[in-house]
């Protein structure tokens, strides 16, 4: 019983904020702001691989429910939401942007790059962006752009945005694994955990390591690099 009623409890919780994510959107729409897209990033801390941005606009007449912050979803449910939002969304973009560019630019003009290439890669021109965190990129497009700190968890899109950009990092570093097994990236996905860092002082950088972070810049002064 205890359980039926956890589980019950979280159904509801879930609930009211998709509800209340909805109505943040919907007070937009009702005061004339169509074409709402939401922008967001996946793998600005990881030492290998690439970052990468998604952009979504949503269609109100197809709502998605159990959007939220990637970070806060587990595989399946992120994998079941990214489906749903490439079928329900009014249209959709990601962009990638390699592990040399982000050495040439720095992480955070990486990141924002992303952002102006999914956003400019639209389908559909937005009249207004929602990004995630308080750095907005420019873009070409006559578009409003706003910050949102901690937009992924508040604004429907930017979750949205989140789960697509999340999912796709992720295969895309379970494709690296596959050419480059000793280094965990089916587990790490690049991020400096325990392990990888260990690996990295064995073994030295492989082709996507991040050559402008320090662990990988430490390892190819002390001579390893594949």
């Amino acid at each position: 019983a205890g359980l039926a009623r956890g589980r019950r409890s979280a159904r509801l919780r879930r609930h009211r904020r998709d509800r209340a994510l909805l109505a943040f959107e919907t007070r937009l729409w009702q005061a004339g702001v169509s074409r709402i897209a939401g922008v967001d990033e996946a793998g600005r801390g990881p030492l290998a691989g690439p970052v990468v941005a998604a952009a979504v606009i949503l269609d109100p007449s197809r709502p998605i429910e159990g959007l939220d912050d990637s970070k806060k979803l587990d595989p399946g449910t992120r994998d079941w939401l990214y489906e749903r939002v490439i079928e329900r969304a009014l249209c959709w973009s990601v962009a990638e942007i390699s592990p040399a560019d982000i050495d040439r630019l720095n992480i955070l003009q990486a990141t924002l790059l992303g952002m102006k290439q999914a956003i400019e890669s639209l389908d559909v021109s937005p009249s207004l962006a929602l990004v995630d965190g308080n750095r907005p990129p420019r873009v070409s497009l006559d578009c409003e752009i706003r910050t949102l700190v901690g937009g992924d968890a508040l604004e429907p899109a930017i979750s949205a945005a989140s789960i697509l950009a999340k999912v796709t990092r992720d295969r895309r570093m379970l494709e690296w694994h596959a050419r480059y097994p000793d280094y965990g990236f089916d587990r790490n996905k690049g991020y400096p955990t325990p392990e990888h860092l260990r690996i990295l002082e064995t073994l030295g950088p492989c082709e996507i390591h991040r050559r402008s972070f320090a662990p990988v810049r430490n390892a190819i002064q002390g001579g390893l690099s594949l």
